[in-house]
Order: C-alpha cells, then structure tokens, then sequence
C-alpha cells in the first residue's frame, strides 16, 4: 500500500493555508487550523451525524455501523484522498447493495466484503484507472442513483407508516396497501412533523430566515421530532446503541464464491464511481469559489480512490458501513468555506466524540424520524434536473432501462442493462444515417441526418455522384459527429466538383457540428467564430487588422466554423469543413456565386456576416421571432451597458431573442434626471423599460480596459467641448466617489483593482446604480418591490463576469457562483 499512496508532503504544504509570517517549508513547522476549517467541520458532523444514523437503520447494519463508517470516512478518506475538500462516510447510493448483502451474508460477511471492495479500490488506485471510471454514461450512473432513491424510499415508507419493510421493491409495493390501511398514529406523526421541518426549514423568510438557515434542516428535522416526541410521551420505536463491547467486528467471508465475488465488484464499482464523480463535482465548487482556486489543490482522483480504498479497509474491520464520497456534505463543506482537508478530519474526530460521549441523547431519537429523513434523501435521489438533461440528450431509453434494473433486480443487473442499451443505443446511432438529394431552384441540396461514419461512405458517395458536374451544391450537416473517412470522402468530392466549376457549400443545420478532421490554420487550435474577422485563440496568432486575412481562414468563418448568429448564438465546431471558393483581392475568401454588395472591405464583411445569419441562424430563430412579432416583446431585464465592441451582451449572459433589453452608451453611464446633457435617450430607455415592459431588473454593466474611464482619468480642465467631453461630465460622480484611502476601494473578488483605471471603472457601476434610483420610474418600482437593481463588471482579458455584492459591503464585486452538486 506505501508504494502506491503518493507522497504527502509537498500537497500538505499546498492544501494548508500560512500566515504570512509562517516559517518557511523548509523550517520547523507547527499545525495550524483555519478557523473556516472549523466551523466547517461543525456544519458538516451536524449533518453527517443524523444522516449517518438513518442509512444504517435503512440497511439493517447496527446502528454503530454508521457512526464507525462516518468516523473512518472524514478521517481516513480526508487524510489519504486525493480530493482535500470532499467529505466520505455512509452514502445513501450504497444502501441497497449493503442491505442485500446483509439479507444474503449476515453482517459480519458483509463487513468482509467491505474491505475485499477496499483492497480492490487500492488494486485499481494502482493501476491508475480513475479516469476510465468517469467514462461511464451519465445516462447509467443517473439511473443507477434513481432506482437507488426509489428502493431507498419505497422500504423506508413501511418505517414512516408503523411498520417493517421487505427485502425487495416488489414485496414492499405489495405490502403497501395492507400498511396504509392501518398505519401507526405515533410513528405516522414523528415522520410528518420530520418531513414538514425539513421541507419548511430552508424557506423561512425574511432576515430570521437566514439566521435561522445556517443550521443544517436535518438536524433540525430529527431534533425537533426527537422533543416533540419526548414532550409528548410518545411510545414508539427509538434508536438503539448496545454496548461498544458488543460491536461486531469483520470476520472470513462465507458463501458461494462467485457471489461474494459479485457483491465484491459491486461494492467497488457504486463506492468508485460515486466518489470519482463526487470529486469531480468538487472539483468544479473549488474552481467558483473566489480566492479559493490555487489554495487548494485539484483533486487527484488516482490517490482519491486509494483514500477511499483505504477508509473501506479500515471501516470493514471496525464493523462498519462501506464508504464512498457523499455529494451533500461535500457541498456543505465548501459552501461552509473549508479551505483544507483538515475540515474533513476534524468532522470525522467529532463523530467519534458524539459516538462516545452522546448515546444517551441520541437513544432518544424516533426511529421514525431517521426513516423520514432517509426516505427524502432517497426521493432527492430521483432528479428531475437529471431527467431533463438525459431528454436532451436522447437518453431517456438508458436512463429507464437502468433505474427499473436497479429497482427490480438489483444494482450490479441494473447497471449492466443499462450499459447493454446504452451499446446498442450508441450503435443504432452510428447505423442509422439518412442522406437524401433534392434539386430547388437549379441548385442541389444534400442532406445528411445523423452521424457521417465508415458505414455511411457507400451511400454518401453514391448520393454525392447523382450531383451533376459544374452544377451549385449545397451539403447540408445535421449530425453532430463525422469521422475521418467520411471527411475524407466529403473534402474529396468537393475538390473535384469544384475543379469541374461547381460550387460547393457546406453547412451545419444544428450548432455544434462535429468533425475529427485537426485544423491546419499554422498550428491554431481553433478557427475563427465570426465571419467578421479572423480571430485566433492563440497569442502567436494575433488578429490581424480589417482588411486583412488568409487566404482560406474568412470563408472557413463564413460557414462551418459559425455557429447561429456568431458569437452571440452556440458556435459550431471548429473542425468543420471549409466551403470552396474564390479568393479575393484582400486575401480573404468570397462564396463563389453570390454578391457582396458594397465593394469596400467593410461592406464585404457586413455582407458576409447577414449571409452567414441568413443560411444558419435564420432557420433556426425564425419560428421564435415569429412568436414574439406577434406577441410582442417582455424582457425580463434592463441591460445597461458601454457601446465597446468587446462587450458582446447575449454572449456573455447566454440571452436570447426577447430577454434584454439593451441600452448601450460610451461609459454605460446613467445620467442623473433634470442635469441638462442634451440627450435623453437613457432616461426615455429606462422609463420604457419599466413603466411600459414592466422589466423585474436593470443590471449595469462595466467592464475592463473602458476607453470613457480612461478619458476621464485624463482629461485636462479646459479646451474645446465637444460632444464626447460633454457626454464625459456624467462620469465626474465616478470620479469624485474615489476614495483617496486605497483600502476602502472597490475589491473585485477579494483582490485590489490592478491599476486606478479598472478602480473606476468598478466605482462607475456602482456610482451609475445610485442615479438610476433617482429616475422617478425607478423609484416607484424599487418601493414597491417589483424591481432589483444588480451591478456587473466583466474583465474582458478574463472573460469573466463579476456581480456586486448585495451584503459584501459597498463596491465588493464577486465571482459568479455555481454551488448546486446533486446527490
């Protein structure tokens, strides 16, 4: 085990956070912990204690079983795993398959194979397999966690109700009727008040509501039940802790040895792959959370499993549940602001503080309660956030064939259906290719509907070659993959069609268009978005100037490689395949046949970019339109922002037709009622937007490297006014809100502005938001609730979007959180 276990000592150095005066690395070192650690660490055991407790009385384990398999999971796991913020311990996806095998082996087997799953995890942490792991469809590992959820709640039912559940979903869903015609009134009661808690717990308005909600709902669900119930004087079963000295421990496996060998992969493969994509999903709350990244290191998910490995090893010898990474206390822990594994550790030497010291208070829990608690956790389980994305994906088939396996055969027959189907899916798929050919207008379309493979070559050439010669052709694409013979075959038809004076257009009917064909654009890794200019992703590739280009790289723009609308629509794939053409005088490449219009560089590019909108965006937006021609626009928002070309609005809040309502000015300033300027058009925007569109919000957006700020910071008293200096005197507000004490200045994610250009900047968004609560319409909305004000700052070198802070203090703009982790 030492020889596959990575050393520790360089990540400890980097996961810990020092002081400023700390020695250095080298020097004598003392252990420091955070105070977020802290408090974190008490977040997380007051939810993995009641949870712990509830899924092993859903597995018929000891009750001692979940705290030993808690304990082990934040100690061991966080001290040995790869993912420093990700907290382990009993996770209610291995529910079903421990309480199977404790119906098949008896606990102390099962206790066996929990660590034989453990040796395994070690085995593959070895082989460096993690990833591969992670290769499984989502479609499956959704469907698994559901039909889980459902067994979960289905037995946990017959516990809410009064009564004792079945070994299977099946004689559970039989027994149901007989349970709710004569249901216990006690038990009945504790579980309706545990369930109404936990659902109400988190919605508490007002500012009691977010006091109140620092405190975890399950907690407060299964202590509020547990008074209740001893207020009451309530007879009815509670929880029930023998002895430590009583506690079964692991002993030799017994039973046919092709079952255990089964239970073994089973335990190993729902403990790996809910802890992999458990870090993965870590992985991506560290990366949102501001100041955060660089501080903690990147899970490891090779060292993850043998942490895991590790923990099931340690816990199976004590007796206790098997262990994997668990989404709700991982969320917790980061969103309780751990910085550290330490957090993870301290959770789990809580555990056993409690385990020890707690029992009288913890015997005094209705089993009711941890059924009610358990029974939610399995209902979250099955997401409907889940379902929709697998819809979208056309996984549905995958997605039902796998949670009806899981629920009425068991996990490891569930998910090995679910991979058979998701096969044959895949090979249906790459089969089923439709390629027709019609002629409209003297000109020839070929439409090809799935995925262009090797097994579609014979029809596709055989479509191809009914194309007379010299005639215009255009290949449509509506798939989203094309492999490389297939490509082949497509560029050589085109080059010889071309060569004989026919045209050749080929386009993408659906954004996305995929093609595994590298680019060869002088080592570029992507190709240009717009048809507008030959942007490049790579610093050695500088954009060059209007009116210049390579011969090729515009007309690649104009078709494949622009998804709808450009930049504002979903790009489509940079590997697709340029449409043939003539190159112009410029260099750039025209669509052979068509005018241009103006014969000037920038009346091409006009010209090229509403070609390019006509032939992809149109169709796809048209229906869309049509609706809101004939209802009439209802935006939501008021966008408020500066006329620079590198602020491209819809791209960077992924709007769309009919969602903002956009003013853009030099600055994005907001002049203030009554000051005399010449110009009302903001003002006349905002009282449309709010009096008559009736938006809900106005965002203000700034953004870096603003040309109106730098002016400002520049200007000299005096000289010729202008019509921009004039436009400019809205800003002195900005100017004058600067504080000449630089730690009262605006903060942009925790950090100081990088110079006193984007310290304005930021002051101007917060500066503008004061003016609009002078228009009269806005004043009116904001008293009677029906509007927000929210302030913006985008960092165009980042391509990052900053928001104000509501509670942070004045002028604290923020990263853009993404926090949601299922389970």
């Amino acid at each position: 085990m030492s020889a596959c276990v990575p050393a520790r000592t360089d990540s400890a150095r980097t996961e810990h956070v020092h002081p400023p005066h700390s020695p250095p690395p080298g020097g004598p070192r003392r252990l420091r912990i955070a105070g977020a650690d802290l408090s974190a660490s008490i977040a997380v055991f007051l939810i993995a204690l009641p949870l712990s407790l509830g899924i092993a009385l859903a597995t018929g384990a000891p009750l001692q079983a979940g705290l030993v398999a808690a304990a082990v999971g934040g100690i061991v796991a966080g001290w040995l795993g790869g993912c420093p913020l990700q907290v382990s311990g009993p996770a209610a996806g291995l529910t079903v398959v421990t309480a199977d095998l404790i119906v098949r082996y008896g606990w102390r087997t099962t206790c066996a194979i929990t660590v034989l799953a453990g040796l395994a995890q070690l085995g593959l942490g070895c082989l460096r397999v993690a990833r591969s792991a992670l290769a499984v469809s989502p479609a499956i590992v959704h469907g698994m966690l559901a039909g889980i959820g459902v067994t979960i709640a289905v037995a946990q039912l017959h516990i809410v109700l009064g009564g004792t559940p079945q070994s299977s979903v099946p004689d559970n869903l039989r027994a149901l009727p007989a349970q709710l015609a004569s249901p216990r009134p006690a038990d009945l009661a504790v579980s309706v008040l545990t369930l109404t808690l936990l659902l109400l717990w988190p919605r508490v308005p007002g500012r009691a509501g977010l006091l109140l909600g620092k405190l975890p709902a399950a907690l407060i669900a299964v202590a509020g039940a547990t008074a209740v119930a001893a207020l009451a004087g309530l007879r009815l079963p509670k929880v029930d802790l023998p002895s430590w000295s009583s506690h079964a421990l692991a002993t030799l496996p017994e039973g046919p040895v092709l079952g255990l060998v089964a239970a073994v992969l089973t335990t190993t493969l729902v403990c790996s792959v809910q802890s992999l994509l458990g870090a993965v999903a870590v992985d991506k709350l560290v990366s949102a959370r501001p100041g955060l990244t660089g501080r903690v290191k990147r899970c490891d998910l090779d060292r993850e499993l043998l942490g895991q490995g590790a923990a099931n090893i340690v816990s199976g010898s004590l007796g206790g549940l098997p262990i994997a990474g668990v989404a709700v206390r991982s969320s917790a822990n980061v969103a309780a602001g751990a910085v550290s594994r330490n957090s993870t550790m301290l959770h789990g030497v809580l555990v056993v503080i409690a385990a020890l010291l707690m029992v009288p208070a913890l015997e005094l829990i209705p089993l009711a309660a941890l059924a009610s608690l358990v029974m939610a956790v399995g209902l979250k389980m099955v997401s409907l956030n889940h379902i929709r994305t697998v819809t979208r994906h056309r996984e549905v088939l995958v997605y039902a064939v796998t949670t009806c396996g899981v629920v009425f055969f068991g996990v490891l027959e569930g998910v090995a259906l679910g991979i058979a189907v998701a096969v044959g899916v895949a090979l249906h798929r790459l089969t089923r290719t439709r390629i027709t050919h019609d002629e409209t207008e003297g000109t020839h379309h070929v439409h090809v509907r799935g995925q262009l493979t090797f097994l579609a070559v014979p029809r596709l050439s055989r479509v191809l070659h009914h194309v007379p010669q010299g005639a215009d052709a255009v290949v449509e694409l509506d798939g989203s993959f094309m492999d490389h013979a297939a490509y082949e075959t497509l560029q050589d038809w085109q080059k010889t069609h071309t060569a004989q004076g026919g045209t050749v257009d080929i386009t993408g009917r659906r954004p996305g268009t995929r093609i595994s064909e590298p680019a060869d654009v002088d080592g570029c890794r992507c190709r240009p978005w717009t048809p507008w200019r030959n942007h490049q992703c790579e610093p050695s590739h500088p954009a060059p100037p209007p009116g210049s280009g390579r011969p090729g790289d515009a007309g690649r723009s104009t078709d494949a490689a622009t998804g709808p609308g450009g930049p504002d629509g979903p790009a489509g794939h940079p590997d697709a395949p340029p449409r043939a053409g003539g190159t112009g005088k410029d260099g750039r490449t025209d669509s052979p046949g068509r005018s241009h219009g103006p014969s000037g560089p920038s009346g091409r590019e006009l010209a090229r970019g509403i070609s390019a909108f006509q032939r992809n965006t149109a169709p796809l937006v048209r229906g869309e339109l049509a609706r809101l021609a004939r209802e009439g626009q209802q935006p939501s928002q008021l966008f408020l922002t500066c006329a620079d070309s590198r602020v491209v609005t819809s791209m960077i809040t992924s709007s769309g037709p009919g969602d903002l309502f956009v003013v853009r000015n030099v600055g994005n300033f907001v002049p203030l009622p009554g000051v005399e300027s010449g110009d009302d058009s903001v003002a006349a925007a905002i009282e449309y937007a709010v009096d008559i569109l009736k938006v809900r919000s106005i965002t203000v957006c700034g953004h870096s490297g603003c040309g109106a700020m730098q002016a400002l910071l520049s200007a000299e008293p005096g000289g010729a006014q202008t019509p921009l200096k004039r436009w400019l005197r809205h800003g002195l507000p900005s100017l004058e809100r600067l504080p000449e004490d630089e730690g009262a200045r605006p903060l942009l994610a925790g950090r100081r502005p990088a110079d006193a250009a984007e310290q304005l900047c930021l002051a101007n968004v917060v500066q503008q938001l004061e003016h609009l609560r002078a228009h009269g319409a806005v004043s009116r909305a904001l008293d009677a609730g029906d509007l927000e004000l929210h302030g913006m700052y985008f960092h165009v070198g980042e391509a990052q979007a900053y928001l104000l802070s509501e509670d942070a203090g004045d002028g604290v703009f923020e990263l853009v959180l993404e926090t949601d982790l299922t389970a």
